[in-house]
């Protein structure tokens, strides 16, 4: 039996009744890896197998003595490499922090940690998290292990191949615009952006402020459900943390949903949408609508305007978090500069990729004395009406369901070429994260290709328990599909 194509609910039960150890469990997640890497690339850093192991038998021996009760202690978990580990590489898949060891490690991966996860690795992703198909890491490319010609999405991409390469149980993802959601729909796996501030940024390495948040990837619904349990917590560390009165997201796991108003916004279903994502999305909201909920077409309005808003409002916020990186403080520097503004110079052109560096430019230029007030201002009120047009969504109906993205994952190279493209391939997940919403995506198909399509539900703020409930329910009308690269044989540990 490989370990790994269990879901991390099913290997923790394994575990804590005594059917299979932490160090077994362990080692199947790392001989998964050796095995499955050169196809996939969704690590940038491996932990090594010797501080693995010991790791397990540490909570082993707590499991032993009761001392950890989470239903995901010892189950083996790969962490974005945007959130900072203590002693453990850092890079934001960049050359600028190639050398990065943080002297702290993320409140989110604590929490996993006091839960009893064993860590093994740190997943590839575009440059500090810009980017849509985890080609823009400095590291190399991601692969999709559905087909490894084409992408995995992004920026989560490491995370979510890694997991669909069945790697490692579950991974965590961050997502600023879709970045868990959009390659989870490409990779064949559930992810869930929970409500803005649910999950403490602290020590999560930032790119929009105002709109990152940490999220679970997963094989399925419930997985994701006990995982955003683990991680979730009010944080003073961080400003923006939420005090939330329940966490017990495991609750809503019912096969039921029965009176739920569902809309379906006429909006996302127009030119520029394929065909076959449309359909698999489609019968998704069929089967939900069988099962008695009340689904409905309306017209949400304004998703014209979020792209817009969205790389005004991000790139502003990205190139003031990652004016930091001066080579004065910390990691890479450049070399055989005279004073201190050509070392500037030199260490952010050598150590930032081309798109980091369109990212920052455009940022600096909407910031900029005499644009300030034609750009960024307007974007931030463009991003008030985006959220007041949901709020009247919201009074009507209780989750939204949509595509995630209007196509499956593209060929390796095609988006580089035109990163406009490459832009507008956010259409469907980017308002979500103006608004502060939670958003879910659940496998609801494949496409002649053979590539998977993700069906979104998305929910009013701290609503999550609904799109639970909602993308439990549809779940259970359609059994796991494990990729093709995950069928191939693994040498038991």
């Amino acid at each position: 039996m490989n370990l790994m194509s269990l879901t991390a609910a099913e290997l923790g039960k394994k575990i804590k009744s005594g059917e299979v150890s932490v160090r077994e469990a362990a080692e199947s997640s790392l001989a998964a890896i050796r095995e499955r890497e050169t196809d996939v690339h969704g690590f940038v850093t491996v932990v090594d197998e010797e501080t693995v192991l010991a790791k397990a038998d540490e909570v082993q021996r707590r499991l032993s003595e009761g001392k950890l009760v989470s239903p995901l202690a010892g189950v083996p978990v790969a962490v974005k490499d945007n959130m900072c580990t203590e002693g453990l590489l850092t890079t934001c898949s960049s050359r600028i922090l190639g050398n990065f060891k943080p002297t702290y490690t993320a409140e989110a991966v604590l929490n996993l940690e006091r839960a009893g996860a064993v860590i093994v690795g740190k997943t590839n992703m575009d440059e500090f998290a810009m980017g849509s198909t985890t080609e823009t890491s400095y590291f190399g490319v991601t692969r999709n292990p559905w087909n490894t010609e084409h992408v995995p999405g992004g920026s989560s991409g490491g995370s979510c191949a890694a997991v669909a390469a069945e790697e490692c149980s579950y991974a965590l993802g961050s997502d600023t615009g879709g970045s868990i959601r959009q390659p989870s729909s490409f990779c064949g796996v559930t992810g869930i952006k929970p409500t803005y501030g649910t999950v403490s940024r602290y020590g999560l390495i930032a790119y929009g402020s105002s709109l990152d948040q940490i999220g679970p990837v997963a094989k399925d619904v419930t997985d994701c459900a006990l995982i955003l349990e683990a991680i979730a917590s009010h944080d003073p560390k961080d400003s923006t943390s939420v005090r939330r009165e329940d966490y017990q997201f495991t609750q809503a796991l019912v096969d039921d949903v029965s009176g739920m108003k569902i809309g379906i916004p006429r909006d996302y279903f127009g030119k520029g949408l394929d065909g076959e994502v449309k359909e698999a999305v489609m019968r998704a909201a069929k089967v939900l609508e069988e099962k008695g909920a009340l689904v409905e077409e309306f017209d949400l309005s304004l998703v014209e305007y979020a792209i817009p808003a969205y790389y005004v409002i991000a790139s502003a916020e990205a190139s003031s978090n990652l004016a930091r990186f001066d080579g004065v403080k910390y990691a890479y520097r450049g070399e055989d500069y005279a004073g201190l503004h050509q070392m500037y110079k030199k260490t952010r052109s050598e150590g930032f990729g081309a798109e980091v560096k369109r990212r920052i430019m455009l940022g600096s230029f909407v910031l900029s004395s005499g644009y300030y007030d034609a750009y960024y201002l307007k974007a931030l009120r463009t991003k008030a009406l985006i959220k007041r047009a949901f709020d009247r969504a919201f009074e009507k109906y209780d989750l939204i369901l949509g595509p995630v993205a209007p196509t499956t994952a593209p060929k390796l190279g095609e988006s580089l070429a035109d990163p406009i493209k490459m832009y507008l391939g956010d259409i469907y997940t980017i308002s979500v994260n103006l608004a502060g919403l939670p958003g879910i995506s659940v496998p609801c198909g494949l496409d002649g290709n053979g590539m998977p399509v993700g069906l979104q539900l998305i929910g009013d703020c701290f609503q999550e328990k609904k799109l639970f409930r909602a993308a439990y329910a549809y779940e259970q009308t359609r059994a796991y599909r494990h990729c093709p690269l995950a069928q191939k044989g693994v040498s038991e540990a």
